[in-house]
Order: C-alpha cells, then structure tokens, then sequence
C-alpha cells in the first residue's frame, strides 16, 4: 500500500550513484579524508577513526564524494553502514557515493536507507553473489517510498534528533569510561587518596589474600560461563551452543566473590568477580578471598594494566598459545594493597562509575530502539507526520 499523496520511486529515479574513479595519490585527493566501510558504525552512520588518503598509503581506485553526498557500502549491506558525511573526501571502492535528486531531501533518503525496508530488500539482493554484495544495477532497481518534500523533511528532522539524542548520550558514555579508567589508575595504584584515608599501603603476596578454591564433584550445581563483557552468566543464557563434556567430574565450584580467571588468558586480563554459584570449566582458577581483602576491589585491581603486566610476565610456556598463569605462579606475584577499609571505599567508588556507565549504556539502548521504531513507522507512512498548512499546501 502507498500511502496518500506518498509514490514508489526506483532508486535511480531520485538518486545519482558516483561514477569516475581518483587516484588517491594525487592532489587534492591525497590530503581528502578517506572512508571506508571500516569506518562508518552499523544502523547509526556514525564515522570513527578517520584519516587522510596520505597516511593511508592507498592505491588507484576511489570515488570521490562531496558534502551533499551519502556513502554506502555495497559490501555486506547486512551490516547496514550509510554515512552523512557532509564533508568533501573519498570513499573507497567497496563503497557508493549517492547524491539525492531535487525530488527527494537528501537526510530522509539518508534515513530511508538506514530503515528496515531498504535494508531487508538490499540484503536480499546481495545474496545472490558469494560476496554477499549488492552491485549498481541492483542498487538502481530499489524501490523507495517517497512523501512529497515538506513531509520528507519533516520526517528526517525528527528521526535527526533521535540522532542527535544519541550521538549526545554516547559522547557522555566516552567521558565517562574515560574518567572511571582515570580513577582506577589513580585510586589503585595509590596516587590518589580518597578523604579520610591516610595509612600506609603494605605489600602482600596475592597468595596471602586470595586462595585458590578446588572444589569437584559438584553435579548437583549449575554449570556457568564466565564472560568479558557479561561477568559470570549461566551457560544457557550465554547464546552459544555448549561443546562442554558430559562429565563434569571435574569442573570447579565458583561461589558468590570468588574471582574466576582464564588461567591461559590471566596475561590479557581476563578474570570476573562471581554472583552466582555454579560450576566452571577447569580451564579457569578460581579464586576465593580471604578476609582481609575486598572481593570488589581485587577483580577491579586484576584490570589494572600495571598489574596485567605482572601477570604477563609470570605466565609460563613458550608461545602465547600455551602462556598460562597457574595458582602456584600467581601466588608469588607481590602487590601493594590500602586496608581493608580503603579498598572497600574505592570498591565503591569504582561501583557508582560503573552504575553511571550502565546507565547511558541503557539510555542508549533504549533511544536506538525508539528510533527503530519509529523509522518504522514513519518511513512507511503508517504514522503521517503534522506538517504545518503552509508547507503541507
């Protein structure tokens, strides 16, 4: 269905697709920013780590764009990468410069082309190849719905401030991971005292504050994984298929703030604070504190890159497949450590950083999913936007 006064137009009808390759070496070109699908963020648009041609070293081959162009990559169009850029530079081979017709607003055919239909019929196309890719002819052959022009403008301003809402909120994400890194690698090293704390740090070794839990035979618990990014989770609801064995005779209990660690992977930091009980495959040590140190503030001091290092460098094997950071080697390590209090009052303050990044994580999450929603609806014209009399006239 086409709604009122809306038409379906192919896409080579309201757009033009960048013809005529540069060569990256030359002036202007060289000193132009280039783009590549590398740098554009999935389903946001969002450009990263950008450099000039120059620096890049490339060869022949790119299409120039301009600041009234879009790019998108017409490799892998699942992963749904289209930039704004607004700016004059080249993009690479693998990537399309668009510029809009005078009968379509060039940010609503930007939108358009992140939103559902115009992805779910790209990614269609590009099946046909080995490459998923979606060449010039297909791209050209894409329907799009278009509102007449004061709609299409209303429509992207108000996804543009989701956009904006976003790209807000993640800025503030940044800062904030940047100033909780800063306070773990002044609070945990000493070099910043909170108010109140003024008592001497003493050197242990960590075999005196944390020993090592080895517990078997324990079927009757429920079996975890422990991840980088999700802390420790039941094995059912980690999304991966479990290639564990049948027996479990001997995977090791893990209790609530015991410290779990990759005992291959201890040298890259790899470690978690448990809230659970359960068992864990015996790839990993676990690690269970004594009373004299704050569970909290060890599995934050196990990120410490300073420390990290430590771990590196008392792993053993001879290549870094093989380096492993066994119990009886990770007990000699020694550490300066702030009493037990301080640790507890760092432990928190490093807490609250995190619930603060949780947060705008959440924030983020949810924002990105309104706005889905409402690409959904308004590209479609299942929802019709107000326009004023005078422009909708």
């Amino acid at each position: 269905m086409v709604p009122k006064r809306w038409s379906k137009q192919t896409f080579n009808s309201i757009t033009q697709i960048g013809n005529g390759q540069v060569d990256p070496k030359v002036e202007p070109y060289a000193s132009m920013i280039h783009i590549g699908p590398e740098n554009v963020i999935s389903d946001t648009g969002q450009l990263v780590n950008l450099k000039k041609c120059s620096e890049l070293g490339l060869i022949s081959g790119k299409y120039e764009f301009d600041e009234n162009a879009i790019v998108y990559s017409k490799i892998r169009p699942n992963l749904n990468k289209v930039s704004r850029p607004m700016f004059k530079g080249v993009c690479s081979a693998d990537m399309y410069p668009i510029w809009a017709k005078d009968s379509v607003y060039v940010e609503y055919l930007f939108h358009y082309m992140l939103g559902p239909s115009f992805y779910r019929i790209a990614v269609s196309m590009s099946m046909r190849t080995g490459m998923p890719k979606i060449n010039r002819s297909d791209l050209n052959t894409v329907s799009v719905l278009l509102p007449p022009l004061a709609e299409q403008n209303k429509i992207a301003q108000i996804l543009s401030t989701w956009d904006k809402s976003i790209t807000t909120t993640e800025k503030l994400l940044v800062n904030c991971k940047k100033q909780k890194k800063a306070l773990i690698q002044q609070l945990l090293t000493g070099r910043k005292r909170l108010p109140g704390f003024k008592g001497k740090w003493n050197t242990y070794q960590l075999g005196s504050l944390l020993k090592e839990r080895v517990e078997t035979n324990r079927p009757d618990l429920q079996l975890l994984s422990i991840t980088s990014e999700r802390g420790v989770i039941f094995q059912d609801k980690s999304g991966r298929k479990n290639v564990s064995n049948d027996d479990k005779s001997k995977y090791r209990r893990i209790c609530i703030d015991d410290i779990g660690y990759n005992t291959m992977r201890m040298w890259q930091g790899r470690s978690c604070l448990s809230d659970k009980e359960g068992i864990v495959s015996p790839a990993y040590t676990i690690l269970k504190p004594t009373e004299n140190v704050c569970p909290l503030y060890a599995s934050y001091l196990f990120k410490l890159p300073e420390l990290v290092h430590l771990f590196y460098r008392h792993s053993q094997g001879l290549v870094s497949d093989t380096w492993n950071l066994k119990y009886n080697y990770f007990k000699k390590i020694q550490w300066k450590f702030p009493d037990l209090a301080e640790q507890q009052a760092i432990a928190n303050v490093l807490k609250t950083a995190d619930g603060v990044i949780e947060t705008l994580e959440s924030k983020i999450a949810i924002l990105k999913q309104e706005k889905k929603a409402l690409m959904q609806q308004l590209l479609t014209g299942k929802v019709r936007v107000k326009l004023d009399k005078s422009k909708a006239a």
